[in-house]
């Protein structure tokens, strides 16, 4: 059955779906970013936008459980959710950000792979926190879940790899150190995308 608690003015998981796509939206340009070597201050621009419109559709979640006493499921479960949904974004256009500050501005075929692997995260996301309001989605959403899993584990071995073969090949040391730090921060986004589905499937087993 579908949750059916929430008054219409307090529609959460509206917000729920706005904030998932905002991260769909920044994994899919980081991804073009990194693809295409578009990096340039207007790119980062677009990234902090979307990092800002992510940011209010936070604080309307926020919000609006300062305002209502009943909630589809538990509180902490929902301001688990905004936090970390939120989180996935933010740490996208620190990358992004990184990246430009430390002037990497070349396509990097390794990074893209990995940039891939977030831009499916992401949607697998936007599926899963789709499929949460009715619980007839119940294994659609699940499932969803289990693939961001899936995913975050590719990307600790595309991490490992990587790292194995930057202190391998690159003698130059300042270069080394940026570029693992921004493979370590793209991993992390994997790593709060995993979160996310954990916080997900806690919901789901809640209100079965």
């Amino acid at each position: 059955m579908a949750f059916r608690f929430l008054p219409k003015e307090f529609d959460f998981f509206k917000l729920f779906n706005q904030q998932a796509q905002f991260a769909v939206t920044a994994a899919t340009l980081f991804n073009e970013i990194v693809s295409k070597g578009q990096l340039t201050q207007e790119r980062v621009q677009q990234m902090r936008d979307i990092e800002h419109q992510a940011d209010d559709v936070t604080h309307a979640v926020f919000d609006n459980l300062n305002k209502t006493f009943i909630t589809p499921f538990d509180r902490e479960d929902i301001h688990a959710l905004a936090s970390e949904l939120d989180s996935v974004v933010d740490m996208i256009y620190t990358i992004t950000n990184r990246m430009f500050i430390y002037r990497l501005t070349e396509a990097h075929p390794d990074l893209a792979q990995l940039a891939d692997v977030i831009e499916k995260s992401a949607r697998a996301l936007a599926v899963a926190v789709e499929n949460m309001e009715d619980m007839k989605n119940y294994h659609g959403a699940l499932e969803a879940c289990i693939e961001v899993n899936r995913l975050e584990n590719v990307g600790d071995s595309m991490r490992d790899a990587v790292l194995g073969k930057l202190f391998d090949t690159m003698p130059d040391h300042i270069q080394l150190i940026k570029w693992k730090e921004i493979f370590q921060f793209a991993e992390d986004v994997l790593d709060i995308c995993e979160d996310v589905a954990h916080v997900v499937e806690t919901i789901l087993v809640k209100n079965a």
